[in-house]
């Protein structure tokens, strides 16, 4: 991704914890980014990173297609710490001994600690603590130069270290809120192992992406596409700090919004923000566009590929516009990537995979490094009202994902009415702000119910 601040990375061996690791890195102060665990070592070069994270997986190291970084890894004289199938990976590829076991180990556990380290700094030999353990194969066998650190009932070798060569690892899951001193290993493995003191902030994130934007984008006109949600409308925001009235908002009307979006957006943004608010309704083409298709990736695809045809024609009539900027999160960019190991693409994000190949349009992405809750810190900063900050996360390709099977102007009637009852019940039993997401999913069976004692035989929708 290229950055400015002293970074970790984290290959990612398809643990489902991956992005959360790279989460509380953050948290603590530490930019990370995550990268498939078969990245090349020039790229690890490029990159140059004070510490690597190896993230647990699915597989066993056993497995024909064990994922597993390049052996010249260790050539590279950084910090790393090996995570559950991460240590497994670490400690076979230096020569140790790792077995499948015969009691498979999950949930909590009580890790005590046997041998001092940097890596347990603050802890005291022969305390205990509870971990997150979620593992089948277990080392029997260190590699040359480790030492056992701490160990479980059930993993003689649940920690080693080789502080020499700062090699560490766990075979437990520091970074799920389950491990009670979690935060404080990651922590010893940035700041005592990887010697982290340059820290990473969201503030700082803004200073640099104003100055990213304007070297880039210099006199020239940007697109933003304009949703309405907290991620648009910090891009917007951050654009208009960094480009004044050449930022275009655009506002596209695709038919596929909550009841009454449209309206809110035109109110919300009208007025008060450094940038001008451009709607256009396009109901018509996107639905037309859609017609007959059932299948959710294919629907993405299209909603992507009309989104671009509109934002190229709308760029025309602006005159001199070379970029189109979106609100694309980094999970959106992660999600859309198969790192060619266990993790698969699930599905296509609509501003990444969901995106043409050949488009005129140049593409900014200023949040393309970040995490959500990062994004509504960064609003917070740029002074975005609280209303849009705390607002519950929409899709891109809107309801169109919502409905099971075939849309149709009906089908989203329901939804929308469905959509809005389910927000104002939240809203009303004063939850909406500690929930983090709540919507409908309209699906393609009818269901017998009962309304006035009489039978009924209604749309189904499922409450999430």
């Amino acid at each position: 991704m290229g950055t400015d601040f002293d970074t970790i990375v984290i290959l990612d061996f398809g643990s489902q914890y991956t992005q959360l690791i790279a989460r509380k890195t953050r948290e603590l102060g530490t930019y990370s980014e995550i990268h498939p665990y078969n990245i090349s070592i020039n790229r690890l070069r490029q990159i140059s990173p004070k510490g690597i994270i190896f993230s647990g997986s699915p597989s066993s190291v056993y497995s024909g297609n064990a994922p597993v970084p390049e052996n010249d890894i260790f050539s590279l004289d950084i910090p790393i710490l090996g995570i559950c199938y991460g240590l497994q990976a670490l400690a076979r590829l230096l020569g140790g001994k790792v077995s499948p076991s015969t009691e498979r180990e999950y949930g909590r556990a009580i890790l005590r600690i046997n041998d001092v380290s940097s890596l347990f700094k603050g802890f005291k030999k022969g305390e205990n603590t509870t971990v997150w353990m979620s593992h089948g194969d277990r080392v029997e066998g260190i590699p040359a130069g480790f030492k056992v650190i701490a160990a479980t009932k059930n993993s003689s070798y649940a920690a080693i270290a080789d502080d020499n060569r700062k090699y560490y690892g766990v075979q437990f899951h520091p970074e799920v809120a389950h491990t009670e001193r979690g935060k404080e290993i990651l922590r010893n493995f940035l700041s005592v192992v990887c010697g982290f003191d340059k820290k990473w902030s969201v503030g700082s994130f803004i200073e640099r992406e104003i100055k990213r934007t304007r070297e880039r984008v210099g006199d020239k006109k940007v697109i933003c596409a304009l949703s309405g949600g907290v991620d648009s409308a910090v891009v917007a925001t951050l654009l208009g700090r960094a480009i004044g009235k050449n930022t275009k908002a655009v506002f596209i009307n695709n038919g596929l919004l909550r009841k009454n979006e449209e309206k809110d957006v035109e109110e919300t943004f009208s007025n008060g923000f450094n940038f001008e608010l451009f709607s256009f309704d396009a109901k018509n083409r996107f639905l037309s566009s859609l017609k007959g298709i059932t299948d959710p990736e294919h629907k993405r695809k299209t909603i992507g590929r009309e989104f671009i045809n509109v934002f190229e024609e709308k760029a025309k009539e602006f005159g001199d516009v070379e970029y189109l900027a979106q609100g694309t999160l980094y999970p959106d960019v992660i999600e859309s990537v198969s790192f060619s190991g266990p993790s698969a693409t699930i599905k296509s994000h609509h501003n990444v995979g969901g995106l043409p190949k050949k488009m005129k349009l140049k593409l900014i992405e200023p949040l393309r490094e970040l995490f959500k809750d990062e994004v509504r810190e960064l609003g917070r900063l740029l002074g975005i009202p609280e209303k849009i900050i705390e607002r519950h996360p929409f899709p891109g390709p809107g309801l169109a994902i919502r409905i099971i099977g075939e849309i149709t102007e009906e089908r989203l009637l329901i939804l929308k009415e469905a959509d809005s009852i389910i927000t104002e019940e939240i809203k009303i039993s004063g939850l909406y702000n500690d929930i983090w997401q709540a919507f409908g999913v309209l699906l393609p069976v009818r269901s017998v119910g009962v309304m006035g004692d009489a039978r009924t035989y209604e749309n189904a929708c499922v409450l999430r």
